[in-house]
């Protein structure tokens, strides 16, 4: 019988999880299928009942339900719970294991744009899901200083005091982090804030930004967000969230099927699915 897995989101239309997915399963003879789900958050604990219903072998999460599962799942995974966030879903034999391979795939994209992060002033916007997830992960690489700014300071805090890894930190509010961003060398953009359709919306203003820092945008649908684009005339180097979508998949990939994927392929069939091949 077919397998059955999917993502479940809100906004869901502009992922490209499915085409990915769907194309690995065809490469390695799998009989399977992704879906996106469209779930409101109202309508999460339906959505999960539902899911088990039917049996679905594994599914992902995004925006903005990685937090609000937790307590909808039988078990979590120790990276999973420290970050507080999942994105991914293994159904073993009709328990649901949440995980979380957000931050490890952020990193190994990352990786492949800048030699190391260690000594390096960082600083993540955002304070959701994803930035936990990359917060934690880039603790744990030795950086300088490692900075994360908020409209909402306190959610900023929170992840500050809870990193299991000790490095200089601040909890900012966004104004605060716009008169020191010459500061970083490293910047990173994890809200959904220039995703389409708001391409136009940028989370702050880059005024004081110094030529030479790398700016990274997990946002991969535009390819060029109006961040990344301001970042790029100011001398920045840039990054688009793609590596790390590509990243996390390959990861949640391997833990429903038991298959290392090829990145190169995942790669490129998003790229065509985003017009950008």
């Amino acid at each position: 019988m077919k397998k059955l897995f999917g993502v479940i989101g809100d906004p869901i239309s502009h992922s490209m999880s499915p085409a990915m997915h769907n194309d690995l399963f065809h490469a390695y003879g799998i009989d399977a299928h992704y879906q996106p789900l469209h779930v409101k958050k109202e309508n999460l604990g339906d959505a999960i009942r539902g899911l088990r219903a039917i049996g679905i072998s594994g599914f992902n999460i995004t925006v903005p339900h990685k937090e609000a599962i937790m307590p909808l799942l039988d078990e979590l995974d120790p990276l999973a719970r420290a970050i507080g966030a999942v994105n991914t879903v293994v159904n073993q034999n009709g328990k649901l294991k949440g995980y979380n391979t957000d931050g490890s795939g952020y990193v190994k994209g990352l990786l492949e744009e800048i030699s190391s992060v260690r000594d390096k002033k960082v600083l993540i916007v955002g304070a959701g899901g994803a930035a936990r997830a990359i917060y934690f992960t880039l603790a744990k690489e030795g950086p300088q200083l490692l900075d994360i700014c908020n409209r909402t300071v306190s959610k900023a805090d929170f992840i500050v005091e809870d990193c299991p890894y000790l490095v200089p930190a601040r909890a900012l509010d966004i104004q605060e982090a716009e008169k020191i961003l010459e500061t970083y060398d490293l910047i990173v953009q994890t809200t959904p804030i220039g995703m389409l359709p708001d391409i136009q919306k940028s989370p702050l203003s880059i005024h004081n930004l110094k030529s030479g820092t790398f700016v990274s945008d997990i946002i991969y649908n535009p390819l060029e967000t109006q961040l990344l684009r301001e970042a790029s005339n100011k001398g920045a180097g840039i990054q688009n969230g793609l590596d790390m979508f590509v990243y996390q998949g390959a990861l949640a990939f391997e833990k429903w099927t038991g298959i290392e994927p090829e990145i190169k392929r995942m790669r490129d069939k998003v790229l065509k699915q985003l017009g950008g091949l």
